[in-house]
């Protein structure tokens, strides 16, 4: 039996990880992979440390997540997502509680 302490919570959290597309400010989607959404996003529309790709196109808008069991699970997931078309992104955001 596991016994759950504060320890094996925090690396538990740090295991997850999300995919996720931003609509940039020209129009432009964009597809990445975080194990910390909020400061992921964060980076994109502010700091130095975000995308060179968004940094040109800001502001950007998160319009669709996916959160995994882990990071790796998340950039597979990511590279999946990439190779879809835009339609084919766009009828995903329909489908995401974002919209």
């Amino acid at each position: 039996m596991k016994v759950k302490t504060k320890e094996n919570t925090k690396v538990e959290a740090q295991e997850k990880g999300f995919v996720y597309i931003l609509e940039c400010a020209d129009g432009t989607l964009y597809t990445g992979s975080t194990n910390d959404l909020t400061r992921r996003l964060t980076q994109h529309n502010t700091s130095k440390q975000g995308a060179r790709y968004t940094k040109m196109r800001r502001p950007v808008v998160l319009k669709y997540k996916e959160e995994l069991p882990s990071l790796s699970a998340a950039r597979s997931r990511e590279a999946a997502l990439k190779r879809l078309r835009r339609k084919e992104k766009l009828a995903l955001f329909s489908s995401s509680s974002l919209s």
